[in-house]
């Protein structure tokens, strides 16, 4: 994500908060632009996830594996 949406994110939930409110095409951008960033994270977790290595009880370094 860019600095740009992150800021634009952040302007609709303020403006959300206000008596006017969002009109259905900011509701839209509101909810594709958070679908985005929660896309984003959880790419960046994966991807940490994916590089990490445990120490097991026996001293051996191992990658850790998806579950299921």
């Amino acid at each position: 994500m860019t600095d740009e949406q992150i800021r634009r994110i952040s302007e609709l939930a303020q403006k959300s908060r206000t008596p006017q409110g969002l009109t259905e095409a900011e509701r839209a951008e509101q909810a594709q632009l958070r679908r985005m960033y929660i896309d984003a994270m959880k790419a960046s977790l994966k991807s940490q996830l994916d590089h990490t290595i445990v120490i097991d009880e026996k001293g051996r370094p191992r990658r850790l594996k998806p579950k299921g």
